[in-house]
């Protein structure tokens, strides 16, 4: 995802009726992110149509919308307030696994879903003690030093930073700068199993 727009003009190309009743809606092109990479998918409308969940099928991105859409020309419009959301938290994962590096830790897996975000770790050798309340600090600096992002194409892997921070590969939509994500808020450290997931939450952007 390289385009922050939130509607354009496109062409339905494929709308087919599923089991469960619904539709699965092809686009030719979509600003729509799918679910994926640890995070939730985009919502909105196509033509006026609802807009419940999208995934990537093989090499397609499916919308999946309530009622049927006519194959031609159409407006799509993808929910702000959903978006926006999703891309704060997954940036806020980016900028947690950033303060676990400083610390000795490797992020393995982020999960940007609200109310359930966290960001799981691996200690590499010499590894500091995880501290929350430290990480929290840490975090809520680079919030404040509204921290731009940085987009990177390597071939085609795509890599995202803020400020100068390290790039890392990720297919998932962030906030323009760091200061748009609001207060990080650590609930919980908790290890098991030689991994350490840190659960984490937002306040007002």
């Amino acid at each position: 995802m390289s385009d922050d727009s939130l509607s354009m003009d496109t062409s339905v190309v494929r709308c087919t009726q599923r089991e469960d009743g619904q539709y699965d809606v092809v686009l030719s092109a979509t600003l729509f992110h799918p679910q994926g990479g640890g995070q939730l998918s985009d919502r909105g409308a196509i033509g006026g149509m609802e807009v419940v969940r999208v995934a990537a099928v093989e090499n397609e991105v499916v919308h999946v919308c309530e009622r049927a859409v006519p194959e031609g020309p159409v407006r799509i419009e993808v929910c702000a307030a959903s978006r926006a959301l999703h891309a704060r938290l997954h940036s806020a994962g980016h900028l947690i696994g950033y303060c676990g590096d400083e610390l000795g830790w490797h992020a393995v897996k982020g999960h940007h879903w609200p109310g359930e975000a966290r960001v799981v770790f691996e200690s590499a050798s010499g590894a500091r003690v995880f501290d929350g309340q430290e990480i929290e600090a840490m975090v809520n600096a680079h919030v404040r030093a509204g921290l731009s992002r940085r987009t990177v194409m390597e071939g085609e892997t795509r890599k995202i930073g803020f400020g100068d921070l390290p790039l890392h590969g990720c297919g998932g939509t962030h906030v323009a700068s760091s200061s748009d994500i609001g207060r990080i808020r650590i609930l919980k450290v908790k290890e098991k199993k030689g991994q350490l997931s840190v659960h984490y939450d937002l306040g007002d952007a």
